[in-house]
């Protein structure tokens, strides 16, 4: 059985909610950034983490692509065009829309009050709206890749998420109606309400 270390309102509730769409079960070990319990399984205390037997794996991007590989599903065959489109839509959401919250975060609350840059908020807010715009633009389908869900409509879908939890500005209609069905899947509400 997996094992997710960290808590539900970071970035192991795309690693979690990867498990519920493959439908593998999973202990949950809720615990903050940096806390003794991360650093069990990281030792820079950074999270997400997944323990698979005697492996360790972080970073919830390459933790949801092993499982994807790993599991056969929620991803196009490695080696082949259409992975490497979804490789270049997974990297551009990391770039675009993962890195500006990010970024926004550190200066909210991550950094020492005293490195803080809190105007630097608003260009990051207006970066992250043509970001937003972008993906609309993308919208083809009922997901991101065409047909099927696969990585990247999880990862845009927690980014969205999170950019409504950090006050940034709503995405467009399309693009937030878009979300909330990737939020009304089952396997959405099985992660988000896992016990912190």
């Amino acid at each position: 059985m997996y094992k997710v270390i960290g808590a539900t309102k970071s970035r192991a509730m795309r690693v979690m909610w990867m498990l519920e769409e493959l439908g593998q079960p999973y202990e949950h070990v809720p615990c903050g950034p940096r806390s003794d319990a991360a650093k069990q399984y990281n030792p820079s205390g950074k999270i997400p983490a997944l323990v698979d037997g005697d492996e360790v794996l972080t970073d919830s991007v390459a933790i949801m692509q092993y499982l994807a590989d790993k599991h056969s599903a929620l991803t196009a065959p490695a080696g082949t065009p259409a992975r490497a489109r979804q490789d270049a839509l997974t990297f551009w959401l990391i770039d675009e829309m993962d890195a500006i919250l990010w970024a926004a975060a550190k200066h909210s609350f991550v950094f020492p009050e005293e490195q803080r840059v809190p105007e630097i908020k608003d260009s990051l807010k207006a970066e992250f709206a043509r970001s937003a715009a972008n993906l609309s633009d993308r919208l083809d389908g009922p997901f991101l890749m065409g047909e099927q869900v696969t990585i990247p409509d999880l990862l845009a879908t927690h980014c969205i998420n999170w950019s409504i939890g950090a006050g940034f500005a709503r995405v467009d209609d399309k693009l937030g109606n878009w979300a909330k069905s990737m939020r009304d899947r089952p396997a959405f509400k099985a992660a988000a309400t896992r016990e912190d």
